[in-house]
């Protein structure tokens, strides 16, 4: 349970991109095929990317894998760079909860005079909850990877190589357990 916590955006991402792939499809074979669209997939469509959009942000502060200038950071001795990097972390956690703030200000507007969306009818006011939901967590990850680092002394480091190190560790480990009938598994 704590994984599926832990990477919640992650599979809300998947689940989002794949709906936002799929709808697209459909449309492009309605229009294609049928001659005609709906415009209930298109806004669906709309709201499904820009969730994935926010999320993914989160899912990235999570992995630690925003883009920084990092050349002029990392030629300062260990302990004034991550005093930096800290200090930058604050201000972006800071920026992150005045916006999730501030949507939620916009967010009650919304309900006190709803606005419908064209297509679907939906209000806006549920459409708009991917901004306080996401600058929240993006703001817990960020001061959760800052946690690992100082604390525990885990680096989150390039995601790319993380990924290749887990692919390599899943391998070795797969030459390493003994087969059904006696011998070794190749992989």
């Amino acid at each position: 349970m704590l994984k599926i916590i832990n990477n919640i955006e992650d599979y809300a991402c998947r689940f989002l991109l794949g709906l936002f792939v799929t709808l697209l499809f459909v449309q492009v074979v309605l229009r294609v095929t049928l001659g005609f669209g709906m415009a209930w997939v298109e806004e669906l469509s709309r709201y499904a990317f820009v969730w994935f959009v926010f999320l993914g942000a989160a899912h990235a502060a999570h992995l630690g894998a925003h883009n920084r200038l990092r050349s002029h950071i990392d030629l300062l001795p260990r302990v004034v760079a991550n005093s930096v990097l800290l200090f930058v972390d604050l201000i972006w956690v800071t920026f992150s909860l005045v916006l999730a703030w501030k949507s939620l200000e916009l967010i009650s507007l919304l309900l006190e005079f709803p606005y419908a969306s064209p297509a679907l009818g939906w209000s806006l006011a549920y459409v708009y909850f991917i901004f306080p939901i996401a600058f929240t967590l993006m703001a817990f990850r960020v001061l959760q990877v800052q946690y690992m680092k100082l604390v525990i002394g885990v680096e989150p480091g390039d995601v790319e190589k993380q990924e290749i190190d887990n692919i390599i560790e899943e391998g070795s480990r797969n030459k390493s357990e003994p087969a059904d009938d006696g011998k070794r598994s190749e992989v």
